[in-house]
């Protein structure tokens, strides 16, 4: 019996029908995905006991030595990885790295030009709920309604015309390549800053499957929990004129300790994102990606933009006659797990959505590849199109429960 079990049964029971849930379905939220273990050992680690508010060699607590080692580590990887000047892994989440990242270059007031959250962008982009929509006026943009992909063009005419302080560039539902070269170059028009938030794509930014933002717009934020294939936290990389800047927008602007034993395990997923390994299979996640829109296409349902180039797409129900919602729900039955998501043109509200963002990170860290898509993608079409049939989602469950057991999440 572990020692959790022995002095907290009840979450213990949690832990373990977590883990079968995740072990006998399928993950295809593409902001989730499966880490090794040594990142679950970093994580839990007994770096969980200290404080080390302040950075390296400039700590507010004695007894830091180690953790200053661990965060050198992590920073040089990080660096490395992408090839940056400089980094800051202190962020708890991709949400606190935009948030020091704005106030590194721009005061509350300053304007903040970034893509509307129904069209792909993010809560922290402007969300008028969001510290973001609520310390900032929020200039949004968003695709082009008949191809569904950004038109250049048209941003750089709003940027021209409201001239904010800040442009963000990324998103969190967008299968399609951004330019980042493109929106720096209508930062530069305007005078503002280009902040890059890579989060959904740092992994495949870094390995070149996906081009970077690193060393072309100002300033890149990202969380490591996605494609990077890390703990769950966020980072920041800049060039060395914007490092003072934004360490001290990090701290003490923003939090205080940093949480060391997510540093920890984030220098073990930038080394493993080092490995030659690791662009195999962030070129695995788009094939995988791309072999999934395409099984869904010839399915019969309609994907925003027509398809994907990257880890994500997006599915658009309206011509099924149901909601986001339902198909998250029946989909849930059936054991295969997705998230429910606004398009371009939404009329229903973000609780209900007339849409579902699909991503392949997870499924692809369990060794999938594309035969295992086809039958996913035929097993999302068979459930959304039979969506009023439990009999159909249940036998789907089983088929989905078969599947997943010859991919385990941790073999050993």
């Amino acid at each position: 019996m572990s020692e959790l079990a022995r002095t907290d049964p009840e979450i213990a029971d949690v832990l373990e029908k977590e883990r079968l849930r995740q072990l006998n379905g399928l993950e295809l939220i593409a902001s989730e995905n499966i880490v090794s273990r040594a990142v679950l050992e970093a994580q839990g680690s007994i770096m969980t006991n200290k404080y080390a508010e302040g950075y390296p060699g400039k700590r507010y607590y004695g007894g830091c030595e180690y953790y200053d080692v661990a965060e050198n580590l992590a920073r040089d990887r990080l660096k490395k990885l992408f090839g940056a000047e400089h980094a800051n892994v202190q962020p708890h989440s991709g949400t606190q790295a935009n948030m020091a990242a704005y106030f590194s270059v721009m005061k509350p007031g300053g304007t903040l030009m970034s893509m509307s959250l129904s069209q792909g962008g993010h809560l922290s982009h402007g969300s008028p709920v969001n510290f973001s929509g609520q310390l900032f006026r929020i200039v949004p943009y968003g695709v082009d309604l008949e191809t569904e992909v950004l038109d250049y063009g048209v941003i750089e005419a709003i940027a021209r015309k409201e001239k904010p302080n800040v442009i963000v560039c990324g998103a969190s539902a967008y299968p399609r390549t951004i330019d980042f070269k493109a929106f720096m170059e209508i930062a530069e028009a305007v005078g503002a800053y280009c902040i890059a938030d890579i989060a959904h794509i740092a992994g495949l930014c870094a390995t070149g499957v996906h081009p970077t933002s690193v060393n072309v717009t100002h300033i890149t934020t990202t969380t490591t929990h996605k494609t990077l294939r890390g703990p769950r936290g966020g980072a920041i990389m800049c060039g060395k004129e914007f490092a003072q800047a934004v360490d001290k927008a990090v701290f003490p602007g923003m939090q205080g300790g940093p949480l060391m034993h997510t540093i920890a395990a984030k220098a073990v997923c930038f080394r493993e994102a080092l490995r030659p390994q690791f662009a195999d299979y962030n070129r695995q996640i788009v094939k995988n990606c791309r072999v999934l829109a395409e099984t869904l296409l010839d399915g019969g349902l309609r994907l925003v933009s027509g398809g994907t180039d990257n880890h994500l797409l997006l599915i658009d129900l309206s011509q099924q006659g149901i909601t986001g919602l339902e198909a998250e729900n029946a989909l849930g039955c059936a054991g295969i797990t997705v998230n429910k998501n606004t398009i371009p043109r939404e009329t229903r509200s973000p609780f209900v959505t007339s849409g579902l963002r699909i991503g392949t990170p997870a499924v692809t860290s369990r060794g999938m590849k594309e035969a295992e898509m086809r039958f996913i993608g035929e097993k999302i079409v068979h459930v959304i199109r039979n969506i009023k049939d439990d009999a159909q989602t249940a036998r789907v469950k089983g088929e989905v429960v078969a599947m997943a057991s010859r991919f385990p999440i941790y073999p050993e």
